[in-house]
């Protein structure tokens, strides 16, 4: 997982084609960019041009894509003045993008298919994307878990989906994975209704301590969110002996690598080495990048 992803990127001038506002600053945005979209694979990225005004470009995670239609969308939220003057655009604007960029998540295989998927914030973008890939696998067992302290870019929705070890009354849901067959549970600690008041790794923790130790034995996760979010599903997956992938997020000015100024510090077999989280990453083995206290 340290070696470079080798991924074609390409250049498109994506139409918009629906982009909606949800509370919080959070906007869904929906781009016509056939290239990228038939290529995308969960925990890439693409590399906005956020307005002509702005040369420099923003990294946004891929929330969803449809090969087909030729479309992706992103969530994002708007917090500085890139992602400002981006909440600006509207539908029939073209937007310039690069993509998709960086190192995506390795599936689940082997004796491990039980996915447990953490998302907080901003990180929800990729654990949606790839929960939509798993299911379609006849192996991978999915289980999502989606945390914010705003409310939801959705209307949260009672699961209908028993998922054992999981409190009485923590019944909220996404709908669209809700949809797809896919369990998702919602936390919280601004006490919405349904959602589980706390961070996303203690609702993870009941759901781990309640399954058999046989069966824990068959999980690995998977993170997007927050550092101190990503600090705690890492120190999680060593508490239990899990193995654990994150998606890191980092300023970036090139998004192909040359720059270096999205580099982060891993562990390898050599010693401390410094990374690119645009190409050799996002994604990154937990372990490499968060070393226990």
């Amino acid at each position: 997982m340290n070696k470079p992803h080798r991924g074609t990127i390409f250049t498109e001038e994506a139409p918009i084609l629906a982009h909606n506002a949800h509370p919080g600053d959070q906007y869904i945005l929906r781009l016509q960019a056939p290239q990228c979209a038939e290529r995308a694979r969960p925990g890439q990225f693409v590399h906005l041009t956020c307005d002509p005004q702005l040369p420099l470009r923003r990294p946004i995670s891929i929330l969803r894509t449809d090969p087909r239609a030729g479309w992706l969308e992103l969530l994002y939220k708007a917090v500085g003045r890139g992602t400002r003057l981006l909440a600006r655009r509207r539908e029939g604007d073209r937007i310039g993008l690069m993509g998709p960029i960086g190192r995506p998540f390795d599936p689940p295989h082997g004796d491990r298919p039980r996915a447990l998927l953490l998302g907080g914030g901003v990180g929800m973008p990729p654990m949606i994307f790839l929960a939509e890939a798993l299911r379609r696998d006849p192996v991978a067992e999915p289980f999502v878990l989606l945390g914010s302290e705003v409310p939801f870019p959705f209307q949260p929705t009672p699961s209908r989906i028993l998922v054992p070890g999981i409190p009485e009354g923590v019944i909220a849901a996404m709908p669209l994975l809700e949809d797809w067959g896919v369990p998702s549970r919602l936390t919280s600690g601004a006490g919405l209704p349904g959602c589980h008041g706390g961070y996303v790794t203690d609702l993870a923790r009941l759901w781990l301590e309640a399954l058999p130790p046989g069966e824990r034995d068959r999980v690995q996760i998977y993170a997007c969110g927050p550092h101190p979010m990503l600090a705690a599903s890492a120190a999680l997956a060593r508490e239990y002996h899990l193995p654990c992938q994150v998606s890191l997020e980092e300023y970036m000015a090139c998004a192909v690598g040359g720059c270096a100024g999205c580099v982060v510090e891993v562990a390898t077999e050599r010693g401390p080495a410094m990374r690119r989280v645009c190409v050799d990453g996002p994604v990154f083995d937990a372990r490499a990048v968060f070393q226990a206290q």
